[in-house]
């Protein structure tokens, strides 16, 4: 094999790395929560409760639940949701309830 040959394979190999890289790229920002519906809901000022919620595992096909105080007086209630068969994704169950030991 010539230095030519060398050359182009490197080449060749260059240009496939780079094309990789691109399309990972690209792919990442096409499934973009937010881009599809699902990711956080705005926060006023960018300042919203970050605190841990309590979580209660489910088995496998059924959404675990998630609570933690949202308000004072309130505790949320939610589940998980994911994709059925067909690809579509239903809301996650919430709920609000008036819980006095969240102050």
């Amino acid at each position: 094999m010539g230095p030519a040959t060398r050359d182009r394979r490197r080449a060749c190999a260059a240009a496939a790395l780079v094309v990789l890289a691109a399309s990972g790229v690209v792919a990442g920002c096409r499934l973009d929560d937010d881009e599809r519906g699902m990711g956080d809901a705005p926060v006023l000022n960018r300042r919203g409760d970050d605190t841990p919620a309590e979580v209660f595992n489910f088995p496998d096909h059924f959404g675990n639940l998630a609570t933690k105080c949202v308000g004072h007086g309130l505790r949320g209630y939610t589940t998980t949701h994911f994709a059925d068969d067909d690809g579509y994704i239903p809301s996650a169950n919430t709920k609000i309830v008036p819980d006095p030991d969240c102050r």
